[in-house]
């Protein structure tokens, strides 16, 4: 049984009155028997497949069966998002099933499946899927890993028909897929560029480490990517006789959940996949083996440039067992026992020690392994200490129980997180529920409600005692198979001796490695002055929204409404955001992410701060917007008057602990080397700084400007911008309006005026870099066969053309549909292929159409004919008519289902206190965008896709020429 920590979707629909342009009152919850259990479900069922050897609650909205062909199926009542069926779709066939000559069939398959079948065309699904409002990649897709291949497909504003054509589609897909030598050889050119991109620095890590903690399994050497000798000698018969063994009735799990009855639902099961025949028997399931202790416990892998990093396994055979309740509760005390352990290794890693970040966490690996896992990252190059100093900390936890008050500590962080499922399980998304059914099939457990969840955690509460925590950390880092995993940057002679020693070398228990048990209250913050005053209160933007200011000039966007239930969600801006910064004199905007929030409240630290904030909703996340810098949190009803607090007592005392300072300049200055490693990292670095014409607002910083910042000068740049500038608060959901007035009013409005100095005209600009005639060259340290090509074209920014910005997004939609067929589906040129629009309503300029997609070097010429082709052909000639509405009804379905939540509208409405053009925007978006034709599109086209204005560049590996 899986205990999902996760965020809710919501549950709320006024994008479709825009849509409709009806006027009507905000929308509540979904019905609330929408998830209720339906005559004949399982609620009257007695131990459905999914449940067997279990004794945990079935759940009631889950209505399980069987088809005479052995599919088994799992269907569900659910209207989050209103409209939308939710449909996964698990055959158990994943790489570990592959033989050894077959690495890569089980993801190339997923491949295949996707091109066509007996029911469509080679290529069509996706277009059909577009008409029916689904936008491939998010809506459609799939995933194989090394147990199991999962399709996905959300589609949005379902009807009894397109639900059963999909469902005809996807059932000829399993049953009946295109396998010939054309579609073989085509989706090979496909899956090798797949291969080619991912390729690099992660993955070589990544198959190492793999090759190296399960050496003797099948998991070592089976990636789902497969090789490339094994991808050339696909054939369409060898693609049958994989699909013939695998793809059967008996090894398919359809799970469906969404706004439909589920005796329709399952239905259409029946009528589309009843019928599902496969001669002969299946293979039976290999053997996946378990962790073999004649294998080395050590192993350094040397990746020029990247971080070094240490990895140690505790390794036990993975068993299949009954998924009990005691059986969860034994793991969720061990799951809050390595988060003690983790919580201490955190703040030994803020206090400055030998290592940036450290972890423990247990995983059940593909069926293959029962591991604990501890990640350490070195704050330099001595790895040894930092090893040392961590198993320190781990044998301290074997040394002794914890405490009462750490367990306490732990267990109300995860009995809060489980609440909080509880707390939005009827804003709980369709789509989620779904996958986290077949998810569990996977790891063979089950699912259950979340207030069964928080039951069986609650009930295991008197047995979660020092004792039995002891033992679990004891066991968990005790048996099993050891195994040791360094990565380094360079090589460095007798390293392998070196790791060896140190890993068997005896370790004393830290002394100083536990956590103090005093106590933190919001009492402990520092104190406000009086409460502020209202001075005007008026509507705005929707029916039910408000905007409030108060006498000290604070204003509030308030949007209270029930349609995220216990979900209460807060954006405070202040200042000016990137505009106070200058584009020529650099400053440390980069470190603020990380330091600004870490660094404290008045004389509270971070880990007085997470005691303040343990076993509640509350958070604070930080970032910079183009005209505002931004503290964003989802809370809680019982948590939001005290988040506001929170927020307001960091602008008015922030801390300034140095400490964070060291922290974020060493992991900044730990991943600098590895940007160099790889085309993608290169655009990550450098791209954003090179399209806003060498602003160093959007540049990564140098290594010596990394070096250089000390304590006293982030605090000279981020004291002044904490206490000056406008604040525009935000509260969407479930709050009571006065209640929550009063609450800004004893927080932000308490704070003292706040003084406003103008912005400079110069950090109101924004550019675009000038044409060039030939790419701008970059250069990578990596892979000689990978290159990344961008091409980009000027556009505008602010208000003045707001409805070409909207209708721009349905030109690069229809752009990135065509090089997505040519240079992916048709060439295999390119795996990535992406057109992106960027228009700062915040500025007046400095918006742009970006084109970027990795390639191979030899084919830099190529793709960038095929860019300026296409966006030649689309100022010439006017799209049909089905290709426009392929890229509109994705849109509009998109826009509908991200109208149903807060989420949208808090983004929509960010700036409107100050700036009332944000109000109508909003207003206007879904009919700017969607009454769009064809004769706009071409019209956009020939204005912003102009060959004479464009500017390219392209990362080459170091040593290759470009052509």
């Amino acid at each position: 049984m899986s205990f999902p920590f996760r965020r809710s979707a919501a549950s709320l629909s006024v994008l479709a009155l825009l849509l409709s342009g009806m006027s009507a009152p905000l929308g509540a919850r979904t019905d609330p028997t929408a998830a209720s259990p339906t005559p004949g479900s399982s609620q009257a069922q007695v131990r459905p497949w999914l449940y067997e050897n279990s004794d945990v609650p079935i759940d009631p909205a889950w209505r399980f069966g069987t088809l005479s062909n052995g599919v088994r199926y799992a269907v569900r009542r659910n209207g989050v998002p209103p409209g939308q069926v939710s449909v996964r779709l698990r055959i158990d066939a994943g790489s570990l099933m592959e033989q050894s000559d077959e690495l890569g069939y089980a993801h190339f398959m997923e491949h295949l499946t996707f091109r066509g079948s007996r029911h469509v065309p080679d290529g069509e699904s996706k277009r059909i899927w577009q008409r029916l409002g689904v936008t491939f990649g998010s809506d459609s897709n799939a995933q194989t890993t090394p147990t199991g291949t999962t399709y996905a497909l959300d589609l949005p504003q379902a009807t009894q028909a397109s639900l059963g054509e999909s469902m005809k589609i996807l059932a000829g897909m399993m049953a009946d897929p295109n396998i010939v030598e054309g579609a073989v050889n085509a989706e090979r050119a496909v899956v090798l560029a797949e291969k080619r991109e991912s390729d690099g620095p992660q993955m070589r890590i990544s198959d190492a480490t793999r090759q190296h903690f399960f050496a003797g399994q099948p998991l070592a050497d089976h990636s789902p990517i497969g090789t490339v000798a094994t991808l050339n000698a696909v054939t369409a018969a060898k693609m049958e006789a994989f699909h013939q063994r695998w793809y059967r009735p008996e090894n398919a799990v359809i799970s469906i959940a969404g706004d439909i009855d589920p005796a329709m639902a399952e239905q259409l099961i029946k009528d589309n996949f009843g019928s599902w025949t496969v001669p002969g028997k299946g293979a039976p399931l290999p053997n996946f083996g378990e962790p073999d202790p004649s294998a080395p416990a050590t192993r350094v892998t040397v990746e020029p440039g990247a971080p070094t990093g240490l990895t140690m396994a505790w390794l036990r055979p993975w068993r299949p067992r009954a998924d009990t309740i005691v059986y969860n509760q034994d793991k969720l005390t061990d799951m809050l026992a390595l988060q003690i352990i983790s919580r201490r290794l955190e703040q030994a890693a803020r206090s400055g020690g030998s290592f940036l970040q450290a972890n423990a966490d247990q995983q059940d690996v593909s069926r293959s392994a029962d591991g604990t896992f501890v990640t350490i990252v070195p704050t330099g190059d001595n790895w040894e200490r930092a090893l040392g100093d961590v198993r320190a900390i781990i044998e301290d936890a074997k040394a002794a129980p914890p405490s009462q008050v750490e367990i306490d500590r732990e267990y109300a962080q995860m009995d809060t997180a489980l609440a909080i499922q509880v707390e939005n399980a009827d804003t709980e998304a369709g789509a989620k529920q779904a996958s986290d059914l077949v998810s569990a099939v996977d790891i063979r457990e089950t699912t259950v409600s979340p207030q069964a969840a928080l039951d069986i955690f609650r009930s295991g509460k008197p047995g979660m005692t020092p004792q039995k925590i002891w033992d679990s950390t004891r066991r968990l880092f005790s048996a099993g198979v050891f195994r040791a995993h360094l990565i380094s940057g360079k090589v460095q002679p007798g390293v392998d001796a070196k790791l060896a020693a140190a890993v068997a070398a005896p370790v004393k228990a830290a002394t100083n490695a536990r956590l103090a048990d005093k106590a933190v209250t919001m009492a402990d913050l520092p104190k406000l002055g009086a409460p502020g005053k209202v001075v005007s209160r008026a509507p705005i933007g929707l029916p039910g929204m408000e905007s409030i200011a108060f006498s000290n000039g604070v204003k509030l966007t308030l949007f209270a409404n029930d349609a995220e239930t216990e979900k209460v969600r807060i954006n405070v801006r202040f200042g000016h955001g990137q505009q106070a910064f200058s584009p020529t004199r650099p400053a440390p905007g980069w470190a603020a992410d990380y330091a600004l929030v870490a660094s404290g409240i008045g004389k509270l630290g971070q880990r007085e701060l997470d005691d303040l904030t343990n076993g509640r909703r509350m958070g604070m996340d930080f970032s910079i917007d183009d005209d505002a810098f931004e503290m964003q949190a989802v809370t809680r009803p019982a948590d939001y008057k005290d988040q506001l607090l929170l927020f307001a007592t960091k602008l008015f005392a922030p801390g300034w602990d140095p400490a964070p300072i060291a922290r974020v300049k060493t992991g900044a200055g730990v991943a600098y080397d590895a940007m160099e490693r790889a085309p993608d990292s290169v655009l990550a670095r450098d791209l954003n700084w090179l399209l806003h014409d060498k602003d160093v607002r959007f540049r990564t910083p140098s290594r010596a400007e990394i070096d250089a910042l000390t304590p006293q000068a982030f605090r000279a740049t981020w004291e002044p911008l904490l206490a000056s500038g406008p604040i525009e608060i935000q509260i969407f959901g479930q709050v009571k309006a006065d209640d929550a007035i009063a609450a800004v009013a004893a927080t932000f409005g308490a704070l003292p005026q706040r003084t406003d100095l103008p912005v400079p005209a110069a950090n109101k600009l924004m550019r675009f870099p000038a044409h060039v005639e030939t790419p701008v060259i970059l250069r990578h340290k990596g892979d000689k066969e990978q290159a990344a090509a961008v091409m980009a074209w000027p556009t505008a920014g602010g208000f003045e053309l707001t409805k070409e910005a909207r209708q721009l997004e349905i030109l690069t939609q229809i752009f990135n549909d065509r090089l997505f067929d040519k240079l992916r589906s048709t060439e295999g040129a390119a795996y990535s292929p992406s057109v992106q629009n960027s228009w700062p309503f915040s500025y007046e300029s400095g918006g742009y159409i970006l084109v970027t997609s990795q390639v191979r070097p030899d084919r830099v010429n190529y793709f960038y004919g095929v860019v300026k082709d296409t966006a030649a052909d689309l100022a010439a000639n006017p799209v049909s008519e089905d290709e426009l509405q392929r890229a509109v009804a994705p849109m509009r379905q998109l826009l509908m289902r991200a109208g149903t939540g807060n989420a949208f509208w808090m983004n929509q409405m960010e700036g409107a206190t100050h700036d009332p053009r944000y109000v109508q925007a909003m207003q206007t978006m879904a009919q700017d965008m969607l009454t769009v034709t064809p004769a706009d599109i071409q019209a956009l086209a020939a204005k912003y896709l102009v060959p004479g204005r464009s500017w390219s560049a392209v990362v080459l590996p170091d040593g290759v020429r470009a052509e």
